[in-house]
C-alpha cells in the first residue's frame, strides 16, 4: 500500500522521479548493448528480486526455494548484498551448519535465512560476482540463489524471478521517490517468471494487473501464510491458536507493515497497539523502553513482531512476552508445479 502524496510532495518528487527514471534507463541500456559487462559464474544461478522497494515477501520465497532445491537433491547456496549490515566485503553468514555472524554483521535478512536453513551456505557481498566466486571455491554448490538481484545485471542468471506484491496500488507503480518502482514496468520483459505474492491478503488491482500482464511473461500466484507457531528469542514456543483473544502490541520494521498487521489480526488476536518502523530498522534500548512504558496502563498479554525484527530487538526488550510471527511463502498447487518445473528445467 502506498500513502497518497500531497500536492506539494508531488511537485517536489516528480522531477526527482523523472531524473531517476532517466538514470535507470541509461544504465540498463549500457548493459543491453554491452558497454557494461555482465559476468557469469561456473554454476547455475537463480535470481529472486522485485520491481518495487521492499515488502514483496522475498526472504520467505528464497527460503522456500532453498528448501525445495534441497528436497530435490540439489546443493544450493545463497548470495545476498546484505543490506543494512555494518560490514563490507565478503562475509560468511552461515557455512550451512551454523551461523558465523550476527544480524548486524551479515544483515537482518541473510541472518534470518541462516536461522531457518540448514545445509545452505549463505554469503553476503556488495560485489555479487566476487561473492559468487568465493561461494563456488569454498562450498562447491550446484546452484546459487541470488537474493534481491533483479536490478543487479552485473551477474548473469539462468532464471530471473520477479515477485510482485498483490497489495500494491496503481500509485505504487510510479518511479522512486514518487512511487515505489525501482525501474519501469516494461523492464519486466527481462524476467523469466513473475509471481504475485500475498494473494491470500488481497487481489492485485485491475490497473496494476493490466500493466504487468501485457509483457507476456509467465505469471504465478502465491500466498504468504503465518507459521503454525510463534517463537521467542529464548526458544519458547506458542501455538498460533493460543494467540486468539490475547491482547497484543504489534510492531515491525519491514517494507510492508500493513501486511504484517493484517496477518496478526487474522490470528484472532486483539491488537491494542501497533507501530511501524522503517524497513531494516536498527533498534536501540531507549526505543524498546518506550514501547513497553507506553503500554504500562494497559493489560498486554504479549508483544508480536517479525522474525527479522526479533533478533535485533530482543537484547534490549527486557520482557519474556516478546514473540515473532513467522511467515511462509506458499505458491498455489498449480503454481508450485510450474515453478519447480522451470527450476528443474534450468538445472537439468
Amino acid at each position: 500500500m502506498t500513502p497518497s502524496l500531497s500536492a506539494k510532495s508531488r511537485y517536489i518528487l516528480f522531477p526527482l522521479a523523472l531524473f531517476y527514471w532517466g538514470v535507470v534507463l541509461w544504465r540498463n541500456l549500457f548493459y543491453t548493448v554491452g558497454f557494461f559487462v555482465t559476468r557469469r559464474l561456473p554454476v547455475s544461478v537463480i535470481s529472486v528480486g522485485n520491481l518495487t522497494v521492499g515488502g514483496t515477501g522475498k526472504t520467505p520465497a528464497v527460503i522456500y526455494l532453498a528448501q525445495k532445491l534441497q528436497k530435490n537433491g540439489f546443493h544450493p547456496a545463497i548470495l545476498s548484498r546484505g543490506y543494512g549490515r555494518n560490514t563490507t566485503g565478503t562475509v560468511i553468514v552461515s557455512d550451512g551448519e551454523k551461523c558465523l555472524t550476527g544480524c548486524k554483521e551479515g544483515g537482518d535478512e541473510p541472518y534470518l535465512m541462516a536461522q531457518r536453513l540448514f545445509g545452505v551456505p549463505i554469503v553476503v557481498d556488495e560485489v555479487r560476482y566476487r561473492g559468487g566466486c568465493y561461494i563456488v571455491e569454498k562450498f562447491h554448490p550446484d546452484v546459487i540463489l541470488l537474493d534481491d538481484a533483479f536490478q543487479h545485471r552485473a551477474l548473469a542468471r539462468d532464471l530471473d524471478i520477479v515477485l510482485l506484491n498483490s497489495q500494491d496500488s496503481p500509485e505504487a507503480y510510479k518511479m522512486l521517490p514518487y512511487g515505489k518502482l525501482r525501474e519501469p514496468p516494461f523492464h519486466l520483459r527481462r524476467a523469466d517468471l513473475l509471481i504475485w505474492t500475498k494473494r491470500n491478503l488481497s487481489r492485485p488491482p485491475v490497473a496494476v494487473r493490466s500493466r504487468v500482464e501485457r509483457y507476456g511473461v509467465p505469471i504465478l500466484s502465491s500466498r504468504l501464510l503465518s507459521a503454525p507457531e510463534l517463537r521467542s528469542s529464548d526458544g519458547t514456543v506458542m501455538s498460533l491458536a493460543e494467540l486468539k483473544g490475547k491482547k497484543v502490541f504489534a510492531f515491525c520494521g519491514v517494507g510492508d507493515p500493513q501486511s504484517f498487521f493484517r496477518m496478526v489480526e487474522q490470528t484472532g488476536a486483539d491488537i491494542v497497539g501497533r507501530k511501524a518502523f522503517d524497513d531494516h530498522h536498527n533498534y536501540n534500548k531507549e526505543e524498546t523502553k518506550h514501547i513497553v512504558s507506553d503500554l504500562k496502563n494497559q493489560e498486554v498479554d504479549c508483544f508480536i513482531t517479525t522474525e527479522k525484527d526479533l533478533f535485533k530487538v530482543a537484547p534490549y526488550f527486557g520482557s519474556d512476552k516478546l514473540y515473532a510471527l513467522g511467515v511462509e511463502f506458499k505458491p498455489t498447487p498449480t503454481g508450485e508445479k510450474e515453478l519447480l518445473a522451470m527450476v528443474k528445467g534450468v538445472l537439468g
